[in-house]
């Protein structure tokens, strides 16, 4: 970035706190207010910024935040309105990195200190979690001139939703935030350096597959049929973003059934369950709802299958999975678990010439087919199942990503990290010698995988919802020009009927 790193700090101790922690960086003092910002504007524009960041101290609004707390905005307001900021996700990501406690959400801009209670709670009531004089200002006047200039606004709290100025009698809180004001001084020019020119090559298929829209339907209108709360055994699917929302919305997620109580409604997870929780289930009296993928249900009947007419049944898959679990549970003691070619090498069979294999939905191909030609080697006579167990989503996902994976630099994986699927896919980009990283969400993106990055990958694990590449799409777009290439090597139109309980 050959245009210079702008920050902008309103007091002269948020100056001293941060400039010399920037040497890099062109550090400025507004004033305080919005008045002495637009006199001050001038000079900002003539700076002419690559980079502009607002740093300094606010007021909490969130309950939750503490003195000290780092907070990044994901938008600004004011009386004028309100802009979304998007590029300062990787900063987030580098402060947290760094051992800071940092909140994300939306920060006000006022024309006169907050002190009192009641119009705090009344802006919090907004949905704002702090408050400030200035961000506001300096950001419209950044972006009105139309150029892609990446802005982030960073305040670190200093009087709490519970301790506001007019209550405040000592300087601890204030010495404090200074200090983690100082502290973040890396992270922004790390941050500023991200500025630039991008192309992003997009892997299709990616996120949500029909068996996720499919269990997540479910929940949503088991929650719109049934007395609240609904209960869910596990996490419907794998992802930290999709429970979230369905929390959000009344679902209860729990461990097992004995977190449910008497007369009321359990949806089991998409990656299904034994058949002892449904005895449970039954003997309770549970009012079940069954989210079990049919794929996964479809790899429960052929286990049952082999198993009743006396094979040994070999289960290649991922102990402590739930699907894994599910499926050994359909007939105990009777399915073996192989995680891997060594576990293919030793393990044993009653019957040499009768034993058989399922596979579970979500594994690597190319792992997955290593271990069942050591299995084919050991016993030449194995059978299993007619069709793929691996499910059609979950291979497609992996073409998919291998396709764009020796042209990125790296490649970014949307997906929670307890996703069997979503795993896999950075191992195979990882085989293929690129490297590729695993994010709940843009807020993950670490400044260092893209800072020599020109080409950058992405791709999502088949529970992730869309909106999240799309807003990670959004950051790199806020952190310069972007040119988008979708590779698409699949079209996925597969839709599942939903389970009796939730029609009619």
């Amino acid at each position: 970035m050959t245009r210079p790193f702008v920050v902008v700090t309103a007091l002269r101790s948020e100056y001293a706190a941060i400039e010399a922690t920037l040497p890099a960086a062109v550090v400025e003092r507004c004033g305080m207010g919005p008045g002495r910002v637009h006199r001050w504007l001038p000079r900002l524009r003539a700076l002419a910024p690559g980079a502009v960041a607002v740093a300094g101290v606010a007021g909490g609004l969130d309950p939750s935040l503490r003195a000290g707390d780092v907070v990044v905005a994901t938008e600004v307001r004011d009386a004028t309105g309100r802009i979304a900021l998007r590029a300062a996700a990787p900063l987030v990501a580098e402060l947290r990195r760094q051992g800071l406690r940092v909140i994300t959400g939306p920060v006000v801009s006022t024309d006169h200190i907050v002190g009192g209670c009641e119009e705090r709670e009344r802006l919090a009531a907004t949905g704002a979690i702090a408050v400030d004089m200035e961000s506001a200002a300096v950001v419209r006047a950044v972006l009105e001139r139309g150029e892609p200039v990446p802005v982030a606004v960073l305040r670190v709290i200093v009087d709490t939703a519970y301790t506001p100025v007019a209550r405040l009698r000592t300087l601890p809180a204030g010495l404090k935030a200074l200090r983690t004001l100082r502290r973040c001084g890396p992270a922004l020019q790390r941050w500023a350096g991200l500025a630039g020119p991008r192309r992003v090559l997009l892997a299709a298929p990616r996120s949500f597959c029909a068996g996720v829209e499919r269990a997540i339907d479910i929940v949503e209108l088991a929650l719109q049929r049934y007395p609240r709360p609904v209960y869910v055994r596990r996490q419907i699917v794998h992802n930290a973003h999709v429970v979230k929302d369905l929390e959000r919305q009344g679902a209860v997620f729990v461990n097992e059934l004995d977190e449910v109580p008497d007369d009321t409604t359990v949806v089991f997870s998409a990656h299904g369950v034994a058949p002892t929780v449904r005895a449970e289930a039954a003997r309770r009296g549970l009012n079940v709802i069954d989210a079990t993928c049919p794929l996964v249900a479809k790899v429960h009947t052929e286990a049952k299958r082999f198993a009743g007419r006396g094979d040994t049944v070999l289960l290649v898959g991922h102990a402590g999975h739930d699907e894994t679990e599910g499926t050994l549970g359909e007939v105990p003691g009777r399915i073996r678990l192989v995680q891997n070619v060594a576990e293919a090498e030793k393990v044993a069979a009653d019957d040499a010439d009768h034993v058989a294999y399922v596979l579970q939905t979500t594994l690597a191909v190319d792992d997955a087919a290593d271990i069942v030609a050591a299995l084919r080697r050991r016993f030449p006579l194995i059978e299993s199942s007619p069709s793929d167990d691996i499910c059609y989503a979950t291979t497609n996902r992996q073409k998919a990503v291998a396709a764009i994976a020796q042209q990125s630099d790296v490649v970014i994986v949307v997906g929670s990290a307890n996703s069997s699927n979503s795993r896999r896919l950075v191992e195979v980009v990882e085989r293929m010698g690129t490297p590729a990283h695993l994010v709940d969400d843009a807020t993950r993106v670490l400044p260092d995988w893209l800072e020599h990055a020109e080409t950058i990958g992405i791709t999502a694990g088949a529970s992730a919802p869309p909106h999240l590449v799309d807003e990670l799409v959004g950051v790199l777009r806020a952190l310069g020009p972007v040119d988008v290439d979708e590779r698409a090597i699949a079209r996925e139109d597969q839709k599942f009927s939903l389970p009796k309980g939730v029609t009619g």
